[in-house]
């Protein structure tokens, strides 16, 4: 009798699948949100723990090209700062949003094709703006380009401000501004954040539905089993009317 109350226990705790909650939670991200949070929390711990050094992790172009560390091309992505209450917070964001656009995108090869775009364009930027660590200008990236596909979406950021979704991106820019920061890293997610959105969903109806940044087929390969040649569907942005606001942050 006992051991079948501890059953029935464990049952509640773990869910239906047999699982722990954090544990559901984890497996029910996209693929490439699941492990784009895990490496960015892995990567805090080891330097937390000083196996790693934050000063091996950032991009530096002379790093990369003229001494081979190539790893920086990574790192780079992965660390948002020391473990803290506001990693936590970055982490939270950034799995959030980011996992709202992998699922509305419909196809994960879709989903790291962007991601691969926003890295490289942000590798690229980077000496000339001098921004050495790029998770966060690409987690801006992901944020405004969800923003503008959920145009209806009512957010509240800190239960005081309530806004629809594009203005997500200013208002982030201008919290960082009260804190002190210029937000060089917000403005770098919107100009690359703005080209894909232009491109991948402004430009198509204006030209006979021709994809400029839809992945080749060979990326496809990589992530679906059968690849036809066919104009990719598209899942439209899930349209929140008449919703109470959901939290920002």
């Amino acid at each position: 009798m006992a051991m079948d109350q501890m059953n029935q226990q464990m049952n509640q705790i773990m869910g239906n699948n047999g699982r722990f909650p954090l544990e559901e939670w984890f497996w029910e991200m996209p693929v490439c949100t699941r492990w784009w949070t895990t490496a960015t929390v892995a990567t805090s711990l080891l330097v937390q723990a000083k196996m790693l050094n934050p000063f091996q992790l950032f991009y530096s172009f002379r790093s990369v090209w003229v001494n081979s560390q190539y790893w920086r091309l990574l790192t780079t992505f992965l660390y948002f700062g020391p473990f803290s209450l506001d990693l936590l917070f970055h982490v939270y964001f950034m799995q959030r949003y980011c996992r709202l656009l992998e699922e509305s995108s419909g196809r994960s090869a879709h989903f790291s094709w962007l991601l691969l775009y926003a890295t490289t364009c942000l590798i690229v930027a980077s000496p000339f703006v001098s921004m050495p660590f790029l998770a966060h200008s690409l987690s801006s990236t992901l944020v405004y380009i969800w923003s503008r596909r959920n145009p209806n979406v009512r957010l509240s950021f800190l239960g005081l401000l309530v806004f629809t979704a594009p203005y997500l991106p200013w208002v982030l820019m201008g919290f960082s501004l009260l804190q002190g920061a210029v937000p060089k890293d917000e403005i770098m997610g919107v100009i690359i954040g703005h080209v894909w959105y232009f491109f991948a969903d402004v430009y198509p109806p204006l030209h006979g539905g021709q994809r400029p940044l839809d992945p080749p087929a060979f990326w496809r390969r990589l992530f679906e089993a059968d690849v036809r040649e066919e104009t990719p569907i598209e899942v439209p942005p899930r349209q929140e009317q008449q919703q109470p606001p959901v939290p920002a942050l």
